[in-house]
């Protein structure tokens, strides 16, 4: 008996979420229900599919405002905990990056680039209810007279902290691999010589933009899971490839498509917001991103059904040829083969090296369907696409 075509809406799901009726998996359980029962049958099934990574996401950081106190000030520089942050927006605004560095790091001072503390670990200790040092400095004018700044504050002392992201849940990404016969250092983590260790950074079948690889679903006002709280989707992110090389899933080979986000930070979880010090590269930031994906249709079960083994990315040197500009593919390798632990390249077997968890991955998602389940999240309706064709 031929099975019908499905069709939903994502106000139809909300009801029956609001009721109590959907039936939301994470994006692992998803594949086995494709696998057994086909995309028809899932989509019928299955409301919505909730995906998750929690992966270094160095394009980062806080947009924040100070507050002001008499006499007003307009803030020229500022620093946290002698992080710098950029303050040429308004009198007490200012953007902290997560990969910026403490200016007295001793360790920066020791070996330039193995910075032990900087404006990711602002962000956390913000989010731990740490007080930090807040330093500014202003040329005064007549309506803001105030020169200096000088105190502690904490995060309930800020009356505005958006997280705001310009780049973040790349679509595919390198495996790193290091050809020369020296150790390196990079924002993949240390490479080891003559290629001992394949670094990778990917949640695979769990990860967004996988499970929607034409960004169908996921556009400008998505409603997501970022870092523990409630945000939001608010366009296409830097460096955003609009298109990419596909296998016959529709799953980009190469680093391809990103997303800038934005959320509350003050409710905010420092479980999902952690700070990272990569050695002799610098400051980065662990985040938690989970994006619902609804299951529209068949169409939908099908992308959301793809599995580790279904995702390819592809192995480059980051010692000769990624300083150098050189797009050259040392082969290609699946991420079911990376969670293996051992790939090979160039007849060489390679100890592989991932930089999100798994894990933790699998926990965002899980927790984003808690909430739905709960009643406590509803998908929104995009208000423009994100181009990805």
């Amino acid at each position: 008996m031929a099975q019908h075509q499905v069709n939903k809406t994502i106000k139809e799901i909300n009801d029956r979420i609001k009721k109590g009726k959907a039936v939301v998996v994470n994006a692992e359980e998803m594949v086995r229900i494709v696998k057994k029962e086909g995309k028809v049958k899932a989509a019928q099934e299955v409301d919505v599919v909730t995906t998750g990574t929690f992966s270094p996401m160095c394009s980062s950081g806080l947009l924040l405002n100070i507050g002001q106190q008499p006499p007003v000030m307009k803030v020229s520089k500022m620093w946290l905990n002698n992080v710098p942050c950029y303050s040429g927006i308004a009198a007490v605004d200012a953007y902290l990056g997560c990969t910026e560095a403490s200016e007295d790091d001793p360790l920066n001072k020791v070996h330039p680039g193995r910075f032990a503390y900087g404006g990711a670990h602002v962000m956390e200790d913000l989010l731990r209810g740490k007080a930090v040092h807040l330093r500014g400095e202003g040329y005064g004018t007549d309506c803001y007279p105030r020169r200096e700044i000088d105190k502690d504050i904490t995060l309930a002392d800020l009356p505005n902290a958006v997280m705001l992201n310009p780049r973040n849940c790349y679509q595919n990404y390198n495996c790193a691999v290091n050809l020369t016969s020296r150790t390196i250092y990079t924002y993949m983590g240390p490479l080891k010589s003559n290629c001992s260790n394949a670094n990778f950074a990917t949640a695979g079948q769990l990860s967004p933009l996988f499970n929607d690889p034409y960004l169908k679903t996921i556009g400008m006002g998505t409603r997501i899971f970022l870092g523990g709280g409630i945000g939001y989707v608010i366009g296409e992110g830097t460096q955003h490839v609009q298109k990419p090389q596909r296998n016959e899933r529709g799953i980009p080979e190469n680093p391809s498509g990103t997303l800038m986000l934005k959320g509350d930070f003050k409710k905010m979880d420092a479980r999902y917001v952690r700070a990272q010090s990569l050695l002799g590269y610098g400051v980065s930031l662990a985040l938690g991103v989970g994006i619902p994906i609804p299951m529209l249709n068949e169409e939908m079960a099908w992308f959301t059904g793809a599995s580790d083994a279904d995702i390819t990315m592809p192995i480059k040197d980051y010692g000769y040829d990624y300083p150098n500009g050189i797009p050259r593919e040392l082969g290609r390798v699946t991420f079911e083969e990376l969670r293996s632990g051992e790939i090979e390249v160039n007849g060489k077997k390679t100890s592989t090296v991932p930089l999100t968890s798994y894990s933790m991955s699998l926990e965002v998602a899980d927790k984003l369907k808690q909430w739905i389940e709960n009643g406590d999240f509803l998908l929104s309706e995009k208000v423009d696409d994100i181009p990805s064709f």
